[in-house]
């Protein structure tokens, strides 16, 4: 049986004017990989509430899971929780179980619970909360939608908070073996060795390293013995 898929949404205008360096989706991709569900896909749009729903929608029709981040923060730019109730047509409000958590949590700080932080209560009906330990200010599940931050560090969080309520499958394993040799000469001994083991999923990424070049090739799978027997005759093909 073949492993959930799940796609990744960034959402943000500092991403795409390059201001900010996205980090989320490299992580995510790792834990997922772990966890036994496939990345199949990742975009990145504006803080633009067209371009929000439309690609929620199309994505959360396609894969088992969606993840976003970016867009769920105090400011007036942060729409993603009003475009997210907007997709799956449902209202939003600020809701009293968040709310209760971040009026103790300034509580705490010492620090006004203001307007503009309570609009990190707003949560769409229906949804359940995503556990935030770092700032309080929680994401949230809707659906197959998992909403969270952008914010690196409560971003791992929240999916930290995610991923054991999630049914995963076997683990993707991958091994791989460096040659000396351009692509062009490997290409077709690791293509006809791809099609000896099409239930494996081979790449060749070239590198260069002190003026020398050379092709790393990567054999990926969630059968650890079919990536052993696979390695065993690529090593054989392209001896050291």
């Amino acid at each position: 049986m073949p492993n959930p898929t799940a796609a990744m949404l960034v959402i943000g205008d500092e991403i795409l004017s390059g201001r900010t360096r996205d980090s989320n989706m490299h992580y995510l991709a790792g834990e997922l990989t772990r966890h036994g569900i496939t990345l199949a896909e990742a975009r990145v749009v504006s803080d633009d509430s067209a371009a929000i729903i439309a690609a929620v929608n199309a994505l959360r029709a396609a894969y088992d899971h969606v993840f976003t981040s970016g867009g769920i923060g105090p400011t007036h730019d942060d729409i993603t929780a009003e475009a997210i109730a907007a997709a799956f047509g449902v209202p939003i409000t600020k809701r009293a179980d968040a709310m209760a958590l971040l009026a103790a949590h300034y509580d705490r700080q010492g620090m006004d619970f203001n307007e503009a932080r309570q609009r990190m209560a707003r949560i769409p009906d229906g949804a359940s909360l995503i556990d935030n330990p770092i700032s309080i200010a929680p994401g949230f599940t809707l659906g197959n939608v998992h909403v969270m931050a952008g914010v690196p560090n409560i971003f791992q969080s929240m999916v930290a908070s995610v991923l054991p309520t999630l049914t995963g499958g076997a683990p993707l394993l991958s091994q791989s073996l460096r040659v000396h040799r351009g692509e062009g000469e490997v290409a077709a001994p690791f293509g006809a060795l791809a099609a000896e083991f099409p239930d494996l999923s081979m790449g060749s990424y070239p590198f260069t390293s002190n003026g020398a070049y050379g092709t790393n090739l990567v054999i990926r799978g969630t059968d650890a013995a079919r990536i052993d027997a696979a390695m065993t005759r690529l090593a054989a093909l392209f001896p050291a």
